[in-house]
């Protein structure tokens, strides 16, 4: 099985795309709502609308909360399930892809893999309906941390 692994990397300027993705679908340009985007389009790692809010005192809860909730909607970024239950988000990166989730550090990657989809169409024609999308996230402890506990 070969999977192609993606490393978060910084983006060049999400911003100016966001926001006119978002304008296109019909929300409006404000201040909060640029501020919001302008810190998730920074964020190398996951992070929660709470982290939001806490880096971005001077914008609304609701504000932060209903911006991620429109970028989840938009595909800008996924939502994860952590282990503790909290919603964590991620840039998405690339088109269709799953999740790795370090349960030691949090650390989130990405990656794609043919041999997944396969299994997805091959799954496909034994359910009974239409198969609209799916999300797979795996658990694991991330090379960093394996080294730690041998330390």
């Amino acid at each position: 099985m070969t999977a192609i692994v993606i490393t978060m990397s910084p983006t060049l300027s999400p911003q100016p795309d966001i926001m006119a993705m978002l304008e296109d679908l019909g929300h409006r340009s404000t201040g909060p709502r640029r501020d919001v985007i302008h810190v998730i389009g920074q964020k190398l790692d996951s992070f929660s609308a709470a982290q939001i809010c806490d880096e971005l005192p001077a914008v609304g809860r609701a504000t932060v909360y209903r911006t991620v909730k429109l970028l989840l909607e938009a595909g800008v970024v996924c939502k994860l399930a952590m282990p503790n239950g909290e919603p964590t988000y991620t840039l998405a990166r690339i088109e269709h892809h799953h999740h790795t989730i370090c349960v030691g550090c949090g650390t989130v990657g990405e990656f794609r893999d043919a041999t997944i989809e396969r299994l997805m169409k091959t799954i496909g024609s034994d359910i009974s309906g239409e198969i609209v999308g799916h999300r797979m996230e795996f658990f694991i402890t991330c090379q960093d941390c394996l080294a730690q506990s041998k330390d």
